[in-house]
């Protein structure tokens, strides 16, 4: 590899592990800022219901469908309408509800009704995609199989000079080659603490305790 090449990726390497560790330093990682789960199931259905919606009305949906649906034969037998009108508050909630049902009978069919520990398999589940299996593999079984990238990390890392790329699984990618692989998770979650808190959809550019080392504070401020 050319020269100029190894130094421009060492230095992006620096830069992004100096901005993890501001990130870590700033704030406090609790279990209340993310979608809430007791076991597996829970945090599989959770994910899912996530997508495209806000964590936080997430738990106030499954505070109460936690209670009713407690196992994969729960799902596996609910009743889509009813289970619709359980989490309608939730976006694409007819879709979810399909999903929700079919990964419970999944689980029975193919899982002995246990969530699977491998990545591979967790994504033959219905709306499951890469940031989920990726968060379920990283937070249940502590083995880390890439960088969930949500709507935070899609809008963080071009934002901070971490890659151009505006494909979820491409900028995944060029995520996980900066970091090792016990931060991959920390990336995800601190991403999404940073981004509610300042990084928003309009920049706070000139509060950011990043913008000496960010591209877009240091153009900005």
């Amino acid at each position: 590899m050319d020269i100029k090449i190894q130094s421009k990726i060492q230095k992006k390497k620096i830069q992004a592990q100096e901005i993890l560790k501001r990130l870590k330093k700033k704030y406090r990682r609790k279990r209340e800022d993310f979608v809430e789960w007791k076991n597996p199931l829970e945090l599989v259905m959770a994910t899912v219901l996530s997508a495209q919606c806000t964590d936080k009305r997430v738990n106030v949906v499954t505070k109460k469908l936690f209670q009713k649906y407690k196992t994969a034969k729960d799902y596996a037998n609910a009743d889509l309408k009813i289970l619709e009108q359980e989490i309608h508050s939730i976006g694409f909630y007819k879709n979810k509800a399909k999903y929700l049902n079919g990964i419970g009978q999944l689980l029975i069919k193919k899982f002995h009704n246990k969530v699977p520990q491998t990545y591979k398999e967790l994504l033959t589940f219905p709306g499951v995609a890469e940031k989920t299996a990726n968060l379920v593999m990283a937070k249940v079984f502590k083995i880390y199989t890439g960088v969930a990238v949500d709507t935070h990390v899609k809008r963080l890392a071009p934002r901070m000079g971490l890659t151009q790329h505006k494909n979820p699984n491409a900028i995944a990618k060029e995520l996980e080659k900066l970091f090792s692989k016990k931060d991959w998770l920390s990336v995800n979650e601190f991403f999404i603490l940073h981004g509610r808190a300042i990084c928003k959809s309009k920049p706070r550019c000139s509060e950011c305790f990043l913008n000496d080392i960010c591209p877009t504070g240091l153009k900005k401020v």
